[in-house]
């Protein structure tokens, strides 16, 4: 139990870390937004059989983490969690994409595993450039910058409901498991039909607990608009941040700078 409760309420360390003051932490909400927007445009508009191409953007990504100062570890452990989704995606392309692409000695490449590779790996750079995001800024304020960017008010609204909210949802869930387990003897399997009573229960409850957050939150003069104590103020060095950024992100994407390292080494040996 305590296992399942610290995979998924650490979470809440990346507002905390929000919170810290760096480099990366003082530019403003709405750059970093545009870069994180940017960089996963670049990252998933890569052909399927694209491996190579995206690892300098995976460089890049650490060179903000690193000026961040965000634990690498955790972030490491929070694109574990949620990859097993990128694995249900490609893990049959092996069998339905058996077309050669290379032989490195007796072992033949398909273009199946080709793609299953590239598909793990800008899932993971896609992951954690959101998380690096959260990290740097914050959640609040990501949606409150979007909205200053043109999101409409209620989508950001909605998205940051689902954020806070779901944190509820799962501590609703894990309490229910507990007393399950604590109700079940001997090691014993839990049938089936006592997950669906589970569900149908969490059901109810989150149905119910959504009209007390509701009643809570109008009490307290919640109107539909996000607040955040930060100003937002586009300041030369949030300009220049944001024009580095996309140059070097531009010429990641129309470039392939390790086979062009690769044929430069190869001309001069």
């Amino acid at each position: 139990m305590a296992k399942i409760d610290t995979a998924f309420f650490d979470l809440t360390k990346l507002e905390e870390m929000a919170n810290n003051d760096t480099v990366i932490h003082r530019i403003d909400p709405r750059v970093k937004v545009l870069v994180a927007s940017i960089f996963v445009l670049c990252v998933v508009s890569f052909h399927k059989y694209t491996i190579s191409a995206i690892l300098p953007f995976g460089l890049f990504l650490i060179i903000v983490i690193n000026l961040a100062e965000i634990p690498t570890p955790f972030l490491l452990k929070k694109i574990v969690l949620v990859s097993p989704f990128a694995i249900m995606v490609g893990i049959f392309n092996p069998w339905f994409d058996q077309q050669p692409i290379m032989v490195l000695g007796a072992i033949t490449i398909t273009g199946g595993w080709v793609s299953f590779v590239s598909i793990l790996l800008r899932f993971c750079l896609c992951v954690g450039a959101v998380l690096v995001l959260i990290a740097s800024t914050g959640f609040n304020t990501i949606c409150f910058a979007m909205v200053k960017l043109g999101m409409p008010k209620i989508f950001a609204v909605q998205l940051l409901m689902l954020y806070r909210y779901i944190f509820v949802l799962l501590e609703e869930g894990l309490r229910m498991y507990q007393a399950m387990t604590l109700r079940t003897f001997d090691g014993r399997a839990i049938a089936m039909r006592i997950y669906m009573h589970l569900a149908g229960q969490l059901l109810l409850r989150t149905l119910d607990r959504a009209q007390r957050i509701h009643l809570a939150m109008l009490c307290r003069g919640f109107d539909g608009n996000i607040r955040v104590c930060q100003t937002l103020r586009m300041a030369k060095l949030d300009l220049f941040f944001f024009a580095v950024c996309f140059a070097i992100l531009l010429l990641m994407r129309c470039y392939n700078i390790p086979a062009m390292f690769g044929r430069l080494i190869t001309g001069i040996t």
